[in-house]
Parts: C-alpha cells; structure tokens; sequence
C-alpha cells in the first residue's frame, strides 16, 4: 500500500510519478523498496488520471449508501430463504470448508498482491 501512497503523494505535489521519484519517496519513509513492483506500479499509472480515479472513488461510497438499504432488506429475505432451505438439508454433508480453501487461495491473487 505504501507505493500507493507514493504516487498519491508524488501526484499531489505534482511532480511526475517515475521510478526515480516513486524510489524516492519511498526511501525517505524508510520502505524497503522492490524494483518490481516500483517497476509495475509505474506501467500501471502510465494511462491513468490519478485525480478522476480518487474522485470517482470518492464517490463510490455515498451511491452505495443510498442502495444499502434495499440492499440490506434483499440480503436478509435471502438469509430466511437460505435457513428455510437449510432446515430441510441437515442430513447432507458440509462442504463449506472445501470453498473456504478455493477463496483463500484467489485472496493472494491481482493488483492488492502487487501492491502489498
């Protein structure tokens, strides 16, 4: 997360977000630096307006507000349908735990990995 933060801070006092200057904020707040992934974040920035992304971003939580309650509403008739269908179900095997390895295995998986 901290090279994100390096290009946000680099973006913000608009200097250009390269790896000399991505290595060198990051040295001075004493991260030990990987070349690939300094690398790799500066390919991924290469296209991409940084202040349209946060401000998009920002805007994200305050339309999600207004839906979460239909939302919530939707989540819990699905809850009692899933109990109602569970109560009929108790004498199958659980295989829950089989899905829980699948999804711990994508967790390490795509840009959060990259960026730490």
């Amino acid at each position: 997360m901290e090279y994100v933060y390096a290009a946000l801070i680099l973006n913000e006092t608009g200097e250009e977000i390269n790896e000399e200057n991505l290595n060198g904020v990051l040295e001075a707040a004493s991260v030990d630096v990987e070349e690939s992934r300094v690398k790799a974040l500066v390919a991924a920035l290469e296209d991409v307006d940084i202040d349209e992304a946060v401000a998009e971003a920002a805007a994200v939580p305050a339309g999600g507000a207004a839906a979460g309650g239909a939302a919530a509403e939707a989540a819990d008739e699905e809850t009692d349908e899933a109990e109602e269908a569970e109560e009929g179900e108790e004498d199958l095997p659980d295989t829950t735990e089989e899905d829980d390895d699948d999804d711990e295995d994508a967790d390490g998986e795509g840009l959060g990995e990259l960026f730490g």
